[in-house]
């Protein structure tokens, strides 16, 4: 039955054209990067970035060495686009972003995550096999069907993104519409709509909205008679999101995967009638490496099914430990605002100063550094790093007031621990972090 399910073979058209609006997509995201500043205010500007614990080694080639870096990147998404050594295009392309996602966190987003995951598993498809250049140069590669599991992965992906998503705004900040209500006062400045965006049923609309649409899109998709309504449903959303939240490919991208939920037929039909012969034979082709391709499967899903729940399994409300936050699906669900003072005794000089954060970290990583826990440890650490280049030992103590989802501020850290010389829980709370009640 399994077999049947992953290895039975289906026309190829929608990876194909996937193929190619991912590698545009991806094209248009890091060139954007460039000439949009983002490079400059993230990577170049900033002395150091702060990186995922634990790969504090991975920062920013020095002077113009990012600009190159996403260069090279929007290259190799032309190359994965065209179908050019797609298999080490489409590798390289996915170490290079998963290295830019891993360097710094002050512009961390769910959308930067599941890329880095697309493109691993774009790395494993025969997406080349038609309408590339490698099927032009060795023809003996075309092909104009893909095994069933091909599609299942990206279908498999998603509904765990959007399942996730749903299940996270249930909570009473989301639900009353307080989180939509701060996102939605950014906009007003907008022209036309900004005063529209203010309105409460908007919000209420919004919110309920929001978790019927991520609870429901992938169901409703699936099933043939639902899946226009879905569609169409999908196009608003994701627009909706593009114009008012700009945030980046992900809305088109999102929309490319209903390729894969339409009968292949129809997409041959729109894309490929009369330039290749649509695939309906329906072979079973099992591979020497079967259970492996299994196994890798089974392995990742589950992984994907754990990370995002991890968060239950440490102590206190990830809202305000932020403990447990990445990598879990967790979009748009808080705002935090912060105000963080830095104590530094140097027990070499024997004194004690205050730090000001402005000599160290550009404003967007202040504002991180004044409110979540894992960014203060960590530029506690640089701060030890700084001064122990310059022989001198010492204890850092901070001194912070945050408010999540403009409730009152309240003290997030514990003022006498000294956060310089302290280890960090990876998988486990941190107890000099106070309760959130």
């Amino acid at each position: 039955m399994i077999n049947k399910f992953l290895f039975r073979q289906v026309d190829n058209s929608s990876l194909i054209v996937f193929r190619i609006i991912f590698g545009f997509l991806c094209f248009l995201e890091t060139v954007g990067a460039i000439f949009t500043g983002w490079i400059k205010r993230s990577l170049v500007d900033p002395d150091f970035t702060f990186s995922f614990i634990g790969l504090e080694w991975l920062q920013p080639l020095p002077g113009n060495g990012m600009y190159y870096y996403y260069a090279v990147m929007g290259l190799l998404a032309l190359c994965i686009m065209v179908g050019y050594k797609y298999r080490w295009s489409t590798i390289l392309f996915t170490v290079l972003w998963a290295g830019s996602y891993f360097m710094q966190k002050a512009s961390y987003n769910n959308h930067y995550y599941l890329l880095m995951l697309l493109s691993g598993l774009m790395a494993l498809q025969p997406a080349n096999k038609y309408f590339s250049m490698d099927a032009d140069s060795h023809p003996e590669i075309e092909r104009n069907s893909m095994p069933q599991w091909c599609s299942i992965l990206f279908i498999l992906q998603m509904f765990i993104v959007y399942t996730y998503g749903a299940i996270n705004k249930i909570y009473p900040d989301w639900l009353n519409t307080t989180v939509i209500a701060n996102l939605m006062s950014a906009k007003a400045s907008y022209m036309v709509v900004g005063e529209i965006l203010q309105q409460k049923w908007l919000h209420y609309f919004l919110a309920y909205g929001g978790i019927l649409f991520d609870g429901l899109i992938i169901p409703l998709l699936l099933i043939k008679r639902t899946r226009k309504m879905a569609f169409i449903a999908s196009i608003f959303f994701h627009l909706f999101n593009s114009i008012i939240f700009q945030v980046g490919i992900f809305p088109y991208l999102s929309l490319a995967f209903t390729l894969f939920f339409f009968e292949p037929k129809r997409i041959y039909n729109i894309f490929f009638k009369n330039k290749k012969p649509f695939y309906d034979a329906g072979e079973i082709i099992i591979p020497k490496h079967k259970n492996a391709i299994v196994g890798i499967m089974s392995v990742y899903f589950v992984i994907q099914l754990i990370l995002p729940i991890r968060h239950h399994f440490i102590k206190d409300n990830v809202l305000w430990t932020e403990e447990g936050h990445r990598l879990s699906w967790r979009m748009m669900l808080r705002s935090k605002r912060g105000h963080a003072s830095y104590t530094i005794k140097n027990h070499t000089q024997n004194t004690t100063e205050k730090i000001r954060l402005k000599d160290y970290l550009s404003p967007k990583q202040r504002g991180l550094a004044s409110s979540k826990p894992d960014v203060i440890w960590q530029f506690s650490q640089h701060l030890k790093a700084v001064y122990a280049a310059k022989g001198d030992s010492i204890s850092v103590y901070v001194k912070a007031r945050v408010s999540v989802n403009g409730k009152p501020a309240k003290e997030l850290i514990k003022q006498d621990v000294d956060l310089a010389n302290i280890e960090w829980s990876a998988w486990k709370h941190s107890d000099w972090i106070l309760p959130s009640k």
